[in-house]
């Protein structure tokens, strides 16, 4: 069903008027719709099954037919990226939009390649994109760029460090092992030319951090973050 992401001062009662000019344009000459058409919109909380009522060009109405309040978890997963190259970066964001990630904590490390001071208006244009293509209801959340030493590490129950020249102990060691009450995790994917030694002696000095292994076959980083977040959200949500 198409849908259309929505604020929550669009809705009055029963209804939910789309004033965006971008979504109005988008809803009748890409998607054609008509009166009567039903579509679906999504304000981060709430998903609206709607019908459309009446458009015209700076507006398109809709009545609300039945709503559905997203579903409360208990878990919530924290991906920390080192940024990576624009299109590497942008896919990454779609692929962890999809997977259900809760947040994205854009990194800057030591070996980060790509050198921004804040994150890009685009990154949160792609992410609702991807909203409104996987039928989410929650939005995920982009930070505000952070270097990896300046963290708040122990706002989390686990941090995960995927990490090349760890040999032994696997994501699936992690997993069967893990403690039952854990409820904020973060897991940090490293740049193109991974963590620096420094960074890694760091990391692994926290309480909460577990570094692990994903296998012998080196993982480019946006690959990592996408197989990493799709494993954790499988086992913990």
């Amino acid at each position: 069903m198409i849908t259309v992401i929505i604020q929550k001062e669009d809705i009055f009662s029963n209804e939910i008027i789309v004033k965006d000019k971008k979504d109005i344009n988008h809803l009748k000459n890409s998607f054609r719709i008509k009166e009567n058409d039903k579509i679906r919109a999504v304000d981060g909380e709430k998903e609206y099954i709607c019908q459309v009522t009446a458009l015209d060009k700076k507006e398109i109405q809709l009545e609300i037919l039945s709503e559905k309040e997203l579903e409360k978890n208990n878990v919530e997963i924290v991906a920390g990226i080192s940024v990576i190259k624009n299109d590497k970066m942008e896919l990454t964001i779609q692929k962890l939009t999809e997977i259900g990630i809760d947040r994205i904590l854009p990194l800057e490390t030591k070996r980060t390649i790509v050198k921004l001071k804040e994150k890009k208006e685009k990154w949160d244009v792609v992410s609702r994109e991807a909203v409104k293509q996987c039928q989410r209801i929650k939005f995920l959340e982009i930070d505000n760029i952070t270097k990896i030493t300046e963290v708040s590490y122990e706002d989390y129950d686990l941090v995960v460090i995927p990490y090349e020249n760890e040999e032994n102990y696997t994501l699936r060691e992690l997993i069967n092992n893990r403690e039952k009450d854990i409820k904020k995790i973060l897991y940090l994917i490293g740049p193109e030319g991974g963590f620096s030694d420094e960074e890694i002696k760091q990391l692994k000095e926290l309480k909460n951090s577990k570094v692990v292994t994903l296998g012998k076959n080196i993982l480019r980083a946006e690959t990592a973050a996408i197989v990493v977040g799709g494993i954790l959200i499988n086992e913990f949500k």
